[in-house]
């Protein structure tokens, strides 16, 4: 749950900055929120989960 809801905050700030450098416009921006919205709704919504998990456990392993 903290990683989902990091990363929910971490894509909001890159959205946003994105709109605002004038990068991606406000119309195609709500498709992708909305997109991403319906996604988590399927049946593929599991399998990003756990990918998602893995990239995490993956990053945290790696030692600077």
């Amino acid at each position: 749950m903290a990683i989902s809801l990091s990363v929910v905050l971490m894509l909001a700030i890159i959205l946003v900055v994105l709109i605002r450098g004038g990068s991606i416009k406000p119309g195609p921006a709500i498709v992708a929120v909305l997109f991403g919205f319906f996604l988590a709704s399927t049946g593929i919504a599991p399998s990003i989960n756990r990918f998602m998990n893995s990239i995490a456990e993956t990053i945290n392993q790696i030692s600077f």
